[in-house]
């Protein structure tokens, strides 16, 4: 113990300005923040937060930190204060400046290039303070370290107080770095109003995924300011447990795992419920990687084999049966699967899919050692979680017809969907659109408005099977989900290839009522559970029909609320008399009206269905769609006051 106090304090010493690297410089982030931040919108302004944040994680990964504190202040900016080491203050060799200084003013410098610094570290693009810097009309920065503090400010990136010390004589057992920025408004036009929500739920993320951490947000806007702290020893088992809160599982609490290969951290922590989806978050270096890759593969791989190998030495499966699939012994199952790499390689649509082969193997050889030992010494889980996978492999094998249904051989075979979709005459996914739409009346009136070269229509009739309570044979007996199976061209289950899809938008289109609230649900629920990737890769879509048209002469207008119709109401001429039609449903508008106000690619308006939050997202759907009765109540008690127009 000693040895490693010792160790450590000789790395917290050789942590200096030698170890922050300078890549380039810092001119370009003004003039296209979007290539360093995504975007300028919220989820821009959000990204300047985590910035920060990583950097005082890398500290909490290096064992120098336990504790991260979130301020939103009154004005709008963000405090960011860690307990770390503190910022390195001397001078920087390659610049001539204070390692303060370049780290807040060159791009792509910091100690985590370079490997002196950090062995590991947080964030996907790893831009660092310096964007931050660039992109707030003022930022200033305090660091406590060897007994002193250092205060510096910019504006607009630039330096406007040079580093000084303001206070001295300070305990050598205080130390750390606190950033206080303001986003700037001529950047961020859309917003720059922090959203309290999206702040708490990956602050929540991020203290799962880094056991131990203590991260509070608090927010210092509303009249009485909120706080909340999170920390969980247990890391990502606490996760799963928070995942699973409202489903019944099968064993008291989450089987987890945890080593080290060849300078690779492996974390498995994974449960089993009642139900039949499986819900598996992976993370490389706190990023949610939600296209996989090979971590992901490695722990499906390892739980395949390790599963069938205890079923058939402990005879729980006859000689004669065929092995599990993989699909089969993750049918229940909650996993969530973290890996700290020193070197992530990210690929995919979004860059968020894990390419390390060296994760592949590191994450098996872990998971597999260690989850076999479990099973050993706990035959009862272990048999119930073998049950469970015979289970779905009778479900599987039942529905083995209807799932060759919705295998689309040589394009879409209309025979399958009689009367159903009326596809459109383009064979280019990129221009092509699905339109899910309730009811054969607004089906009608969509297939003759449509735009026949781009837009498909596939009318529903009813309410589809709701998912959450149905297992695989069911769902896919079921003929309207079979139907959007095979008009997509995807497959299902383990078949599932996004890069065959048809259609790049998939946009539901129901009635503006609680029906069509419901029967948007179960659609989205579908799409969530068993269609995830097209969620990824941003192909699901809302329409947004208008809910009244209002007319007077020949002005003619539609309008989305009660409060803009009064407004409008209020602004036109006593006479003559304005007409007002109240679309109660999709149905009651003819072929040129669905056109105009909701299907026309120039006036319509659709909301993306974003994935990002995935806890939340699973937290909603099992709620609203699970067996528990208790949950649903509360969660309708809570956020009935919300609602607003309800049709009833």
């Amino acid at each position: 113990m000693a040895e490693e106090k010792e160790t450590k304090q000789e790395r917290a010493r050789e942590y200096d300005a030698s170890q922050i690297q300078v890549l380039e410089g810092l001119e370009a982030v003004r003039k296209r923040p979007g290539m360093y931040i995504g975007s300028t919108s919220s989820q821009g302004l959000h990204h300047l937060v985590w910035e920060i944040i990583d950097n005082g994680i890398d500290e909490a990964l290096a064992g120098f930190a336990d504790a991260i504190h979130v301020t939103v202040q009154k004005d709008n900016s963000v405090t960011v204060m860690d307990n770390g080491r503190g910022i390195p203050v001397d001078t920087q060799k390659k610049t001539g400046k204070s390692a303060l200084e370049t780290v807040f003013t060159i791009l792509h410098a910091g100690g985590k290039f370079g490997g002196g610094g950090y062995k590991v570290s947080g964030g996907l693009h790893g831009v660092g303070a310096s964007v931050v810097n660039a992109l707030s009309s003022k930022l200033d920065v305090k660091v406590v370290r060897d007994g002193k503090r250092y205060y510096m400010d910019f504006a607009y990136g630039r330096v406007t107080t040079p580093m000084k010390v303001i206070d001295t004589g300070l305990p050598e057992n205080i130390h750390g770095t606190t950033v206080h920025f303001l986003p700037d408004s001529d950047i961020f036009r859309e917003t720059t109003t922090f959203d309290i929500k999206t702040l708490t739920t990956r602050i929540r993320e991020l203290a799962f995924l880094n056991k131990g951490l203590r991260i509070t947000i608090r927010d210092e806007r509303p009249e009485k300011p909120t706080e909340e702290s999170f920390m969980y020893e247990g890391g990502i088992k606490h996760y799963v447990e928070y995942l699973d809160k409202n489903t019944d599982v099968l064993f008291d609490e989450p089987i987890y795992v945890e080593g080290e290969e060849n300078g690779i951290t492996v974390e498995v922590a994974l449960q089993y419920t009642d139900g039949y989806h499986s819900n598996l978050l992976t993370f490389t270096n706190n990023i949610h990687t939600y296209e996989g890759g090979t971590h992901e593969e490695g722990f499906k791989r390892a739980l395949t084999r390790i599963v069938n190998d205890y079923a058939r030495k402990n005879n729980l499966m006859k000689d004669n049966e065929p092995n599990l699939s993989g699909e089969d012994v993750r049918e229940g199952m909650t996993a969530v699967v973290s890996v700290k790499h020193p070197d992530p390689q990210f690929e995919g649509q979004t860059k968020t899919k894990l390419g390390n082969s060296d994760a592949r193997t590191a994450t098996d050889h872990i998971f597999s050692e260690r989850f076999m030992q479990f099973m050993m010494e706990n035959p009862t889980v272990a048999r119930k979680v073998v049950d469970k996978g015979l289970l779905a492999s009778k479900a599987r094998v039942a529905a083995k017809r209807a799932r060759e249904v919705t295998r689309k051989k040589s394009g879409l075979e209309i025979s399958n969907l009689p009367g159903k979709l009326a596809d459109n005459t383009s064979k280019d996914p990129a221009i092509s659109e699905l339109f899910i739409v309730e009811g054969d009346s607004a089906g009608g009136s969509a297939k003759q408005g449509r735009s026949r070269l781009t837009q498909a229509i596939l009318p529903i009739r009813g309410k589809i099977l709701n998912v959450e309570k149905a297992s695989m044979d069911k769902i896919l007996a079921n003929e309207e989900i079979r139907s959007l199976f095979t008009a997509m061209g995807t497959g299902f289950g383990e078949d599932f290839d996004v890069s065959k899809v048809n259609y790049h938008k998939l946009i539901i289109m129901t009635d503006a009522d609680v029906d069509g609230a419901h029967i948007r649900t179960l659609l989205l629920t579908l799409i969530y559970r068993y269609m995830r990737p097209l969620l990824d890769a941003g192909y699901v879509y809302i329409a947004q029909p208008p809910l009244y048209q209002v007319r007077q002469g020949k002005m003619k207008r539609y309008i989305d609320s009660d409060e803009e119709l009064d407004d409008i109401l209020g602004q036109l001429p006593p006479s003559p008399k304005p007409v007002i039609q109240r679309y109660k449903g999709l149905g009651e508008m003819d072929a040129s009206q669905l056109w105009e106000t909701t299907m026309d690619p120039d006036k319509r308006r659709l909301l993306r269905v974003d994935p990002s939050d995935a806890a939340e997202a699973n937290e909603v759907f099992t709620t609203l769609m699970g067996d528990k009765v208790e949950p649903r109540r509360d969660f309708i008690e809570t956020n009935a006051k919300y609602v607003e127009n309800l049709d009833v």
